[in-house]
């Protein structure tokens, strides 16, 4: 099969087109037909070395995310047959195969069937950004439809879907975005106030805030929440004073979606999650953001390049 590998950390120049073998089954596990795939942040990380420790071993398939057909099944697997669609974020990782090549080996505990009203390379943009999104706002947060809520960054590849999932479950939906331009798009994701990050304050008593960003951005988050509110972060790297957290009794959590994938524990929930989002996406209730270029296996060093230069407008798919 073809397959784009990496044989060193370094910038996207260093992805090779090459041929080799296919992945053989193992218990447990499923051949896929990888018809599409999406780059994340994680991806580009990995591939620069900047999370080394999670990589996989060299020569490596990177991503995640993917959407296919499966072509063969493990005797043991019950719930999938061949020909199958689906979908999920199974790979890429220390420890397995991932997306970018003609077929993947997957644990089907980590799959879902795809959602029948979208095309492979919209349901290859969801597996990574919905469950961590559903995570946030459900197992972390559980928010209902009593709660106001905050998603910081409310167009990004997480936030553009916590929102669509916040307003399916009733929350009152604030998000902030960077440009006034942005406004219409958060709006029609489903906001009901959206908020200039540059120019306008966020101190407004949220019950819950969902911090995507990250940094010296949490530190705001603090300060947006209100008595015995709720944080949720991504990215919680960094140093922070936690005064206005001990003022108001706050509570704050972290999602690291990747922890079943790394450790190989509780992987059942991701293919239950996914389920559940293809369900909310089958009832129009859920549709991701897709930027407009046009990548293949043989051009991912391009979508590499286009999610590290910032000017994406959506999540970059790539067709496999």
């Amino acid at each position: 099969m073809k397959a784009q590998l990496i044989k060193k950390f370094g910038e996207p120049s260093v992805f090779e087109l090459s041929e080799i073998a296919k992945p053989e089954l193992k218990p447990g596990h499923a051949l896929v037909k990888v018809h599409a795939t999406s780059v994340n942040q994680i991806d580009c990380k990995i591939r620069s070395g900047a999370v080394a420790a999670i990589a996989p071993e060299f020569p490596a398939i990177l991503h995640g995310d993917f959407a296919g057909v499966i072509a063969a099944v493990a005797t043991d697997v019950t719930n999938f047959n061949i020909g199958d669609e689906v979908y999920g974020c199974a790979g890429g990782m220390k420890g397995s195969g991932g997306a970018l090549a003609e077929f993947m080996l997957v644990d089907t505990k980590l799959i879902a069937n795809k959602p029948k009203s979208l095309s492979m390379l919209e349901a290859a943009a969801l597996p990574l950004v919905s469950i961590t999104a559903w995570e946030a706002l459900f197992e972390k947060a559980h928010l209902s439809n009593k709660n106001t809520i905050l998603i910081q960054g409310g167009i990004g590849g997480v936030g553009h879907i916590a929102v669509q999932l916040a307003k399916w479950a009733g929350a009152k939906v604030s998000t902030t975005v960077l440009n006034n331009e942005d406004f219409a798009l958060a709006k029609a994701l489903g906001a009901d106030e959206v908020i200039n990050a540059k120019t306008e304050d966020t101190d407004r008593g949220f019950d819950v805030v969902f911090d995507t960003i990250g940094g010296a951005n949490l530190d705001k988050s603090l300060i947006a929440a209100g008595l015995n509110g709720t944080i949720v972060t991504t990215v919680a790297r960094s140093t922070h004073d936690l005064t206005p957290m001990h003022n108001k009794a706050l509570t704050l959590s972290v999602v690291f979606m990747l922890l079943p994938l790394l450790k190989n524990q509780g992987r059942e929930a991701h293919g239950k999650i996914l389920s559940e989002i293809a369900k909310i996406i089958d009832e129009g209730k859920l549709k991701p953001l897709i930027d407009p270029h046009k990548f293949t296996l043989e051009t991912i060093k391009d979508a590499h390049l286009l999610l590290e230069s910032g000017k994406a407008q959506g999540k970059v798919v790539v067709s496999i």
